[in-house]
């Protein structure tokens, strides 16, 4: 039996969410989709400028790194997700990437490297970072994240560490691509405005908050697509 989409994670929808636009990739064909591999990763990672950093504007958030683990099988790009352990202090049962907080004197990358290991296994040697992706804060305010797209040789043997890591898994990028997958909210939040809110409801657990803006400005630079006027 297949398992429902979305799963059981607690979203603070605000009143008055309103439906926001549909998938800038939308138009394109499942051949199309199934298309993008890991070669498309590497030159699209390649051709981006380099975003100004965002720590230095935020003085009072915590660094973290996060690794965006792409990987092919049997013919299909994939890409690695977790879902945080229920004991962690912040963004508990979150689908999110590997990556946590930056060490005192630590470089990004490396940041997100070592958190990739210790949360699932992924050993450093065996990745290919082909890119970084623009720094964003967390809606809270509380994380300055840095992620760092990177390119493994094949599937890994993945090792959720218990105390962080309650499921690690992975998704097709075709899957991810897939309009009927994704759903965009617009949530007036306090203070803040109004701001959209991406969300994909995958079998057992649905990807929203800062992971989803990361993989949101992943897709429309993999795919050249940009977000409807």
């Amino acid at each position: 039996m297949a398992t429902a989409r979305g799963g059981q994670q607690h979203i603070p929808r605000p009143p008055g969410v309103r439906a926001g636009s549909p998938a800038p990739w939308g138009g394109l064909s499942a051949e199309e989709r199934a298309a993008i591999d890991t070669g498309r990763v590497r030159s699209a990672l390649a051709s981006k400028p380099v975003g100004r950093p965002l720590a230095p504007t935020l003085p009072s958030a915590q660094l973290a790194a996060v690794l965006v683990p792409f990987f092919e099988d049997d013919g299909e790009t994939r890409l690695v997700l977790t879902r945080r352990s229920s004991d962690l202090p912040s963004h508990q049962g979150e689908v999110a990437f590997p990556g946590g907080k930056v060490h005192e004197g630590e470089a990004l990358e490396a940041a997100a490297l070592r958190e990739a290991r210790e949360e699932v296994g992924i050993r450093p040697d065996e990745v290919e970072i082909v890119g970084q992706l623009e720094q964003l804060a967390t809606v809270a305010g509380r994380f300055a994240l840095a992620p760092f797209v990177g390119v493994l040789p094949g599937r890994p043997t993945l090792v959720p560490n218990p105390a962080e890591v309650a499921r690690v898994f992975d998704v097709t990028v075709a899957e991810l691509l897939d309009a009927r997958v994704y759903r965009e909210e617009h949530w007036d939040l306090p203070g803040m405005g109004e701001r959209p809110m991406h969300f994909w409801e995958l079998e057992g657990d649905t990807v929203w908050g800062a992971t989803a803006r990361i993989l949101y400005d992943l897709l429309t630079l993999l795919t050249g697509t940009r977000p409807a006027p």
